[in-house]
């Protein structure tokens, strides 16, 4: 270890052999000691989801909050007696520190800002498993991919440095002081287990060990103890209620909130005998409604009067409010609970929340702060605000739903029946549709479409403007209808493309949807808007998402073609060169300009584009020849260049640049759609 690192290194413990050291990324990343992953460890499973969310945290601390440390987690080893430490929790964050590297070590001999002279080598290993360490081996010297797309490298490596240059190269400008920061300010904290501990009862209490309360558990925890300052015991004790009753109806995003409440109250809610609505207008109104069933169950709240450590001590409790037949837990939300809170402080303040749960605690606290006077009534307006999001979530925000043995998008809502019959139908289905609710029409279908786009753009949990721009138009729409819905989004959408995508001033998300910063109609004669359209400089994959959205409009209004009528978008997010970057053996090159252009670019899977990346464009034809006969396809884009090449037989420049001509005409008359008359 050199000396730097002996002065930076932060340590507490006795003894080296039972301390917790904070490492630099960089300290961590060069430091003498030998780690190894041993064999009763699983393999590298890291996939685009943990990767893309590693670079997004570290991004976001390196640009919210530059001066600060961000401490990405613990690695715990056990020192063996030969020296090495065995790597017991946290070696799928090391090997991905490690992978980084290696991206960077290569991308360093391109730009020329990045600084990776100092790493040489790795400094973790894998015991017996000779695939891994060969696989680390070749791509720390710079082997290129295409030849270790073989049975003798670990894939499930390759797959992960894949991921990460592409990651890494997506950062842009942005990619030095990421770099910057990552190496200087992010630090993991080394836990070092005793020499003397049973590493089979110290495992045994790891996998049985409690889970941490949550954060948006300590939300609910301080709001409480806001209401808690409520003078008047009844008052007091009848806002707990209420508050811990939307509290648990709400924080199931599987669960339609309904299910949260006592038949009874759902009539009261949410419409008599419908279900479907939201009647409450205001805090005062969503208590009047739920006085009777608050009133007979008062005999329940002798513990609500609790200090925060007395709640923070109590677990957290599940409602069995209302009808445990009846939720059926059939569907799979886009959001999880935490970051949901943060949508909805969003909505009700319209002020620019961080959209990441990490800060979720921060955000609350400014919050009550900024409230400082009244903080009680701060507390009231966010339970309103957050019943009535996750009514308007549930009835018009897509989620991933499995019944029949199916996994399919659904936008659905409930709906009562009678006393013994309720059920899911498509929330804008008519009387004419009902028999025919998973066809391929109808304006339920289009919205779906187009909410599952944004989606499969942006599948982290994190930021999803999109989700954000959606529950702000549907929290101040007086009346829901469909074709305003729809207006919305497709607005939302056009923002999002032609405003910041496409657009070389790039529009802030925040400043597009709360104050409404419109677009111009994208002009591709400029060369630097183009610039926006090539290999590695497209910021999001909306672009390919929302123009298939368009073809898939454009082809379903003569309804002939079963493949684009079927068309579902799906979780693809490689972007695949048509002609490929790498032909192999005695096929020609093409030149960068035509090779990375929007016309040879098209979305496909990750694995996909592994198996693909280095095949003729009649070859990738031929892979998809079976799928589009089943009328199934990646992506509509992929679709027309087949087509373009069948019909001319070949697929050069020529074909390049007539499809991109095409698709461009296509984008070019959607930024003008504003100004139709509607």
């Amino acid at each position: 270890m050199n000396n730097i690192q002996a002065r930076d290194k932060k340590s507490i413990g006795s003894d080296s052999s039972n301390k917790i050291q904070s490492y630099r990324i960089k300290e961590l990343l060069i430091d003498s000691n030998s780690y190894l992953v041993p064999m009763y460890q699983r393999n590298y499973a890291w996939g685009e989801g943990e990767i893309n969310q590693l670079i997004q945290d570290v991004l976001d601390y390196q640009q919210n909050k530059p001066n600060q440390t961000y401490y990405i987690g613990t690695l715990v080893a056990f020192e063996r007696t030969d020296g090495r430490f065995e790597v017991i929790d946290g070696q799928q964050r090391f090997t991905t520190l490690t992978l980084l590297a290696f991206a960077l070590k290569r991308l360093s001999t391109k730009h020329q800002t990045i600084d990776m002279e100092w790493y040489n080598k790795p400094n973790l290993g894998f015991e017996s498993r000779k695939k891994s360490t060969d696989t680390f081996a070749s791509l720390i010297h710079g082997v290129a991919l295409k030849h270790l797309r073989t049975d003798e490298y670990n894939q499930d490596v390759i797959n992960g440095y894949e991921l990460l240059e592409k990651a890494l190269l997506a950062l842009g400008d942005k990619l030095k002081g990421f770099c910057s920061y990552l190496f200087s300010n992010v630090e993991i904290a080394r836990v070092s287990v005793p020499k003397d501990t049973d590493l089979n009862h110290y495992f045994e209490v790891m996998n049985n060990r409690g889970e941490q309360l949550e954060k948006h558990e300590v939300v609910k925890a301080r709001l409480i103890s806001v209401l808690n300052e409520i003078e008047d015991e009844q008052e007091r004790e009848q806002n707990i209620q209420l508050l811990s009753k939307i509290w648990d109806a709400t924080a199931n995003m599987e669960r339609y909130v309904q299910y949260g409440f006592s038949p009874d109250e759902r009539h009261k809610v949410f419409g008599n005998d419908d279900w479907g609505q939201f009647t409450p207008t205001s805090y005062t109104d969503l208590a009047a409604c739920l006085e009777h069933e608050a009133t007979k169950e008062s005999g329940q709240t002798d513990n609500v009067s609790l200090s925060l450590n007395e709640i923070l001590a109590k677990p957290p409790q599940i409602s069995t409010s209302g009808d445990a037949t009846l939720t059926p837990e059939r569907f799979n939300s886009v959001i999880n609970f935490s970051n949901f809170l943060l949508h909805v402080l969003r909505v009700l303040t319209k002020l620019d929340i961080a959209l990441d749960d990490k800060r979720l605690l921060e955000q609350f606290d400014t919050y009550l702060n900024d409230n400082n006077t009244d903080k009680v009534t701060a507390v009231k307006d966010f339970v309103f605000s957050l019943l009535k999001c996750k009514y308007l979530f549930d009835q018009y925000i897509i989620k991933r739903e499995f019944s029949d043995g199916k996994d399919k998008w659904s936008l659905k809502r409930l709906h009562f029946y009678n006393a013994k019959s309720q059920s899911y139908i498509n929330t804008f289905d008519n009387s004419n549709e009902q028999d025919s609710e998973d066809g391929f029409e109808g304006v339920n279908r289009q919205l779906l479409t187009l909410l599952s786009a944004f989606h499969v753009s942006t599948p982290t949990l994190v930021y999803k403007h999109w989700l954000n721009g959606a529950l702000f138009h549907l929290f101040h729409m007086n009346n829901v209808t469909p074709r305003h819905y729809l207006r919305r989004l497709e607005h939302l959408a056009r923002q999002f493309v032609f405003g910041r995508f496409l657009s070389i001033d790039g529009a802030d998300y925040y400043n597009m949807i709360y104050q409404g910063k419109s677009f111009s109609t994208v002009d591709f004669s400029d060369s630097q808007v183009m610039e926006l359209l090539k290999y590695g400089t497209i910021e999001n994959n909306l672009v390919f998402n929302y123009l298939d959205y368009l073809l898939w409009c454009d082809g379903t209004k003569n309804g002939s073609d079963d493949v684009v009528n079927q068309f579902e978008f799906t979780f693809r997010s490689s972007v695949e060169h048509f002609y490929p970057q790498h032909p192999l053996d005695g096929h020609r090159k093409l030149a960068k300009n035509d090779l990375h252009r929007f016309g040879n670019l098209c979305l496909i899977s990750h694995s996909k584009n592994s198996k693909l990346s280095n095949l003729q464009p009649t070859a990738k034809r031929d892979h998809f020849k079976a799928a589009i006969a089943d009328k199934r396809i990646d992506t509509l884009k992929l679709y027309e260049m087949i087509k373009v090449m069948n019909s001319a037989g070949e697929w050069t420049e020529t074909q390049i640049a007539e499809h991109e001509r095409n698709m461009l005409t296509i984008l070019i008359n959607d930024s003008k759609a504003e100004h139709r008359d509607e």
